[in-house]
């Protein structure tokens, strides 16, 4: 994009760069319309190929500003793409992390990159490679002769930062697949309970999927009973998985305890609860819970909890909801859920009596540095990423979302467990390989055992200053090249013909003489 940019005009740079976002929202985004319409897809994909406008807007300005001078491109314009997707992921209502570049890199040599600042360091690495290579490759494509050091030098900076990630990635990230050095390890299972039928009716059938988690359940502690089966540390059902409330409801809470009971473990399951607000009489929040039901003799009782901090817009609450309703029959099908507080850490008990940390990012906040990045400042020693895509059906919404928890274990180096309603349920390594998965919409439990680790990578130590250091050059260069156009504007042009070179070397000829 840059290359080609270099020769367009800016109103044309402006056009190309809109249409190729929005072809790649719109290609990437079909799931948020599945049950709600196209028009909830388009809009989306419309608002985010703003952000790519914004993005080659200030590409066409760094261009114009350091033509000629590719070693400050070759920074300066990977930097501005993570300054444009810091913004996407921060704003509005909280921003929208799907899409990043870093997520592309999944399964590649590039992913490593990740412990080393977060998302930013490998959408900045990409950028740089294919920039590098666009450049060293175009002269010859076009013919031309001169310019063999610039060229060599861009081809050389893409071979050297590709063969460094691939040999950290090979060093570093791919050994910590091995749980073999870990000196304590949990027994995990993830419970799929699946749902009866597809669609928003989701919440209808409440009682029916906590149900079915409560039968999958009882089924794998009758197989421990019987030995077919090691008994698990730690059962971990999926977001929603009891959205009849156990704190409020006397059934379901039998259902749960049941279930406790069955497996012996603590299980680890998301429900909604209505909590009152303090300072507030009368006045009560609801809140996307996870929480860990833990064995106490012949009652288990509920343990530590996790509130959802990172709402999804329009989904768990609806921003501007008195003029939407003006707009779509929809909007009060919305929650009107609040964020939670804290640090995203559960300790739940072992067999052992250890109590264990569980960091937990449920469904849509794994997209959000914060999220998991809390968690593992405060402790956190395996990783949890609850979800319901029930309400996605059979669309590519489940994948994507796999993609970024499998990075996720990337950049901090813990094993990741992602229990979902319907799938796609994962066991996931601190290489981001996937060690189990299930299919989706079908009952599973999956069960393995998982090293649990205290170690900080630099993400998690420094990943928000290193994305503030690259978003801020970005977002400095394009300012300094956007005054550096205008003073040139305004200066006007200056040009000088021959006949004008011709004078001013008599001149100063004439000059030397006197």
């Amino acid at each position: 994009m840059a290359l080609f940019f270099a020769t367009v005009t800016r109103r044309r740079a402006a056009l190309l760069s809109w249409l190729s976002g929005l072809t790649l929202y719109a290609l990437l985004l079909p799931w948020v319309g599945e049950f709600v319409g196209a028009s909830a897809w388009i809009a989306l994909a419309v608002v985010q190929s703003l952000y790519s406008l914004a993005f080659g807007l200030g590409l066409k300005v760094l261009l114009g500003w350091a033509a000629g001078r590719r070693g400050g491109l070759l920074v300066t314009v990977p930097a501005w793409f993570v300054a444009v997707e810091w913004v996407r992921s921060h704003w509005p209502f909280g921003g929208f992390g799907w899409g990043r570049l870093a997520w592309g890199q999944v399964g590649g040599p590039l992913a490593g990159l990740i412990r080393l600042g977060g998302p930013a360091v490998v959408t900045w690495a990409v950028v740089f490679i294919g920039l590098a290579v666009g450049w060293a490759l175009r002269p010859a494509r076009d013919g031309a002769r001169g310019h063999v050091r610039p060229r060599l030098v861009s081809a050389g900076a893409a071979v050297v930062l590709s063969l460094a990630a691939v040999g950290y990635h090979a060093a570093v990230v791919r050994p910590a697949a091995d749980y073999g050095g870990d000196a304590n390890h949990l027994r995990v299972a993830a419970v799929q309970g699946n749902v009866p039928r597809l669609g928003l009716d989701f919440n209808s059938q409440r009682r029916a999927v906590l149900d079915n988690h409560v039968r999958e359940t009882g089924a794998l502690g009758r197989q421990v009973a019987a030995g077919t089966a090691p008994p698990p540390d730690v059962v971990l059902w999926p977001e929603n998985a009891s959205d009849i409330s156990p704190f409020s409801n006397s059934d379901a809470r039998a259902e749960i305890e049941w279930a406790v009971r069955a497996v012996d473990a603590p299980i680890v399951l998301g429900t909604v609860t209505s909590d009152p607000v303090p300072g507030e009489p009368g006045a009560s929040a609801d809140h996307n819970v996870m929480v860990a039901w833990v064995p106490q003799g012949d009652h288990p009782a509920p343990g530590e909890r996790h509130e959802k901090r990172f709402l999804q817009p329009f989904g768990e609450y609806m921003p501007l909801r008195g003029l939407l309703r003006h707009v779509s029959s929809y909007v009060d099908r919305a929650g009107s859920f609040v964020p939670g507080t804290g640090n995203g850490v559960i300790h739940v008990p072992t067999r052992e009596g250890r109590p264990v940390a569980l960091g937990v990012a449920t469904c849509y906040e794994v997209a959000f540095d914060a999220a998991f990045r809390d968690a593992v400042r405060s402790g956190a020693q395996v990783l949890v990423s609850p979800t319901n895509n029930a309400t996605f059906g059979f669309t590519d919404m489940t994948y994507q979302q796999l993609a970024m928890s499998r990075m996720r274990a990337i950049e901090y180096d813990r094993a990741v467990v992602v229990p979902a309603t319907s799938g796609v349920s994962a066991l996931v390594r601190p290489d981001g390989s996937v060690e189990s998965r299930s299919q989706i919409f079908t009952p599973a439990v999956l069960q393995g055992e998982v090293g649990l680790r205290d170690t900080r990578t630099i993400s998690a130590r420094v990943g928000p200053g290193v994305e503030a250091a690259l978003a801020t050059l970005g977002g400095v260069a394009v300012a300094i090249a956007a005054l550096y156009t205008l003073a040139r504007r305004r200066n006007g042009p200056r040009k000088e013909t021959a006949g004008t070179r011709s004078t001013r070397r008599q001149e100063g000829r004439s000059h030397g003489k006197n």
